[in-house]
C-alpha cells in the first residue's frame, strides 16, 4: 500500500465511523480524531465480521466498515457513559 492509497484508507474510514455517530445515539469523548481511530478499528472489524461485500473506497468495504464503527460507537459510548456516572 502505498502512502497516497493509506491516507484515503484513513479518510474512508474516518467518513465511515461519522455516518455511525450519526446513525447510533450517543457520543464519543475526543471529537474527530477519536471518530477517525474509532472507523479504521472499525472498518478493520466490519470487514472481518461481515467480509467484502458493497462497494468499495481506497481498499475500504463500505457498508462492513459501517457496521463495525457503529458498533463501536455504541460501545465507546456506552462506556464513556458508565465512567461519567462512578
Amino acid at each position: 500500500m502505498s502512502i497516497l492509497g493509506f491516507i484515503l484508507f484513513l479518510i474512508v474510514a474516518a467518513a465511515c465511523a461519522w455516518i455511525a455517530e450519526a446513525v447510533v445515539p450517543g457520543n464519543v469523548p475526543g471529537g474527530f480524531f477519536v471518530s477517525a481511530i474509532i472507523g479504521i478499528i472499525g472498518a478493520w472489524i466490519g470487514g472481518s465480521m461481515v467480509g467484502n461485500i458493497g462497494p468499495s473506497l481506497a481498499g475500504v468495504s463500505v457498508l462492513p466498515a459501517i457496521l463495525g464503527s457503529a458498533v463501536l460507537v455504541f460501545a465507546t459510548a456506552l462506556l464513556s457513559r458508565g465512567f461519567r456516572r462512578a
